[in-house]
């Protein structure tokens, strides 16, 4: 892991780029990381594009801004690519996630990366039907983002990943499992 680890996430209200930003945060907090984890939006509407960040680290953390240049990029919503410009800034030798029915390879031509960005993608969408029952692509997407990077390990993750799900979704259990499994899936299934 670099210094600052940087990630970008982009998606729309309602997909839970911030609730994965928070997750995600927090699971690295419990590993004994420094995190910064936050989100950016305009209008607080479902469908309006949001970002949210993280930055990661083994020491303090002082730089307090937006992130500009980031190592890795989550699209939530592959149609806001490009709108959103979700690859603007992205390192050289930076990872790009997105959920997308889409083959890494192809995508990566069609939006011109550079020969050292790597790309993958899942199908978040589908997995968060078929598990969660709602197109809420979040909770995959944290799965698939451990597998390809190993920043945090996975057992550990979903502990604490499952730890604050029941709290949020207390006397859900059904719902805390199901979004369990799906990140279990998708960390299975990322391709790239």
């Amino acid at each position: 892991m670099s210094e600052v680890l940087e990630i970008r996430w982009h998606g729309r209200g309602g997909q839970g780029a911030k609730t994965a930003a928070l997750l995600f945060g927090g699971a690295a907090l419990d590993t004994g990381k420094y995190i910064q984890a936050f989100p950016e939006y305009g209008p607080e509407r479902m469908g309006a594009p949001v970002t949210a960040f993280h930055r990661l680290s083994k020491n303090k953390i002082h730089i307090h801004s937006g992130i500009k240049f980031p190592d890795i990029v989550v699209v939530l919503d592959s149609s806001l690519i490009e709108p959103a410009e979700a690859t603007k800034g992205l390192k050289d030798n930076g990872i790009l996630l997105v959920n997308t029915t889409e083959k890494p390879e192809e995508l990566k031509n069609r939006l011109g990366l550079g020969a050292n960005v790597k790309v993958h993608t899942v199908d978040a969408s589908k997995i968060a039907l078929e598990t969660v029952g709602r197109d809420v692509p979040n909770a995959p997407l944290l799965g698939a983002l451990v597998k390809i990077t190993g920043i945090l390990k996975f057992g550990p993750m979903m502990d604490s990943i499952k730890k604050k799900l029941s709290v949020k979704f207390r006397g859900r259990e059904k719902l805390v499992d199901d979004n369990l499994a799906s990140i279990k899936r998708a960390y299975e299934e990322v391709e790239g």
